[in-house]
């Protein structure tokens, strides 16, 4: 099966990329990754790679080693355009989130929620994570004029963690952990039509991560074809819950 996944030129999150590149490519599936136009050879936030501050708040070892494994896989380096891409032609899609400045090339283009728009529309697997959500939140069905999450369940990085992390770093790295001067939670409930009812905030957690064979501390909602998952420490069973989306699918029509 094919999933598509986009991602700008720079500063995504390393986790939610790797993770589910490796689990999506170990399971047998294509992973085509979109940039704003093709043939772009995109960057992870750099911050991730060596550790946010003082080497700490980093991507764990795994990731980064699946990371480095991507960036010389041939799909990393041939990247489809937004805007030319056939999103008919892939059996599911992927948003991975990032806070960093370069993010805001993503989150913000009307093309790319155009597309992501079209795919929703199709009824295949989607999935969305941390600030991935938003542009789930952002894009609007051409139908109704309204977001494409409303009526929705969903999840996303909740408030809390946005601004602790913020308030923990911003003495040394300024707005590097508040991508827009709205919180995502904010966001996001906005776009809900009963967002007490549709939005899951999850357990509190600050440092507590899922891990590769541990899902203790991680959490995902999961509403028809819909997944979605907070922030790097729900990578992996987002990445396993959406395997498993994508293979309840295909089950019907035998591929």
């Amino acid at each position: 099966m094919r999933v598509l996944m986009p991602v700008p030129d720079r500063d995504f999150d390393v986790t939610e990329v790797a993770v589910p590149w490796r689990l999506l490519t170990d399971a047998g599936h294509e992973v085509v990754f979109a940039t704003e136009q093709a043939g772009t050879r995109p960057a992870a936030d750099p911050r991730l790679l060596t550790g946010v501050l003082f080497g700490q708040l980093g991507a764990a070892d795994e990731a980064r080693r699946w990371y480095r494994q991507l960036t010389a896989a041939p799909e990393f380096t041939g990247t489809a355009g937004w805007a030319e891409v056939d999103v008919t032609g892939f059996d599911g899609l992927l948003l991975p989130g990032g806070h960093a400045p370069g993010m805001r090339q993503y989150l913000g283009s009307a093309v790319l929620r155009e597309q992501v728009a079209r795919f929703c529309a199709l009824g295949r697997p989607v999935g969305a994570i941390c600030h991935g959500v938003l542009v789930l939140a952002r894009a609007q069905d051409p139908a109704t004029g309204r977001s494409v999450l409303t009526g929705r369940r969903t999840t996303c990085l909740p408030k809390y963690m946005e601004r602790t992390a913020y308030w923990t770093t911003a003495w040394r790295l300024g707005r590097y952990y508040r991508t827009y001067p709205a919180y995502v939670e904010d966001e996001v409930r906005a776009a809900l039509a009963d967002p007490d009812a549709h939005f899951e905030r999850g357990p509190r957690t600050l440092t507590r991560r899922g891990t590769a064979d541990d899902d203790t501390h991680a959490f995902v909602v999961e509403d028809g074809d819909y997944l979605s998952a907070r922030w790097p420490g729900d990578a992996y069973l987002f990445a396993r819950r959406y395997l498993a989306l994508l293979h309840r699918h295909a089950a019907p029509s035998g591929s």
